[in-house]
């Protein structure tokens, strides 16, 4: 499996199995299907409502968490240091995992600043391998970068 280094050394697959739009009674059942055929990065988000899905195959699936490379987005609605601390640990619990392997900020909305503090702090305690953000703008990723502890690197 083709991989990238991330900022800190953490190998992502380039290619996993994403679940936007996947109905959460479904999920299961997809996730599985795509262990079946060989996928060991699964792609979730707190807003896809499907979390629970995703950690109910890798668990059923028999294989080592070690080899999956799970990861989730932090919703707009969880932004702020308190809710984003909150809504990690039931990502954790509906993943059924200790850590998340990226984690990342879904959109730049709401104090998506204190959000990546919560986050740098799940990374410092080992809940994430690894973070970032998604759908930024250029604008708003370039001042972000300016005023965080653990650097993002753009990938694409």
């Amino acid at each position: 499996m083709q991989t990238v280094k991330l900022n800190n050394g953490v190998e992502m697959p380039i290619l996993g199995y994403g679940v936007f739009l996947v109905d959460p009674k479904e999920c299961e059942r997809c996730v599985s299907d795509a262990i079946n055929v060989g996928y060991r990065m699964i792609d979730t988000a707190q807003a896809y409502y499907n979390e629970e899905g995703v950690g109910a195959a890798i668990k059923k699936s028999g294989i080592k968490r070690d080899e999956f490379f799970l990861v989730t987005k932090v919703w707009i609605t969880n932004s702020g240091e308190e809710k984003a601390a909150k809504s990690i640990e039931e990502s954790l619990k509906k993943l059924q995992t200790d850590y998340i392997d990226l984690l990342l900020i879904h959109q730049p909305f709401g104090d998506y600043y204190g959000t990546y503090r919560a986050m740098e702090k799940a990374c410092k305690d080992g809940k994430a391998r690894a973070i970032g953000v998604s759908n930024f703008f250029a604008d708003r990723f370039v001042d972000l970068c300016n005023f965080v502890e653990i650097k993002i690197k753009k990938l694409l």
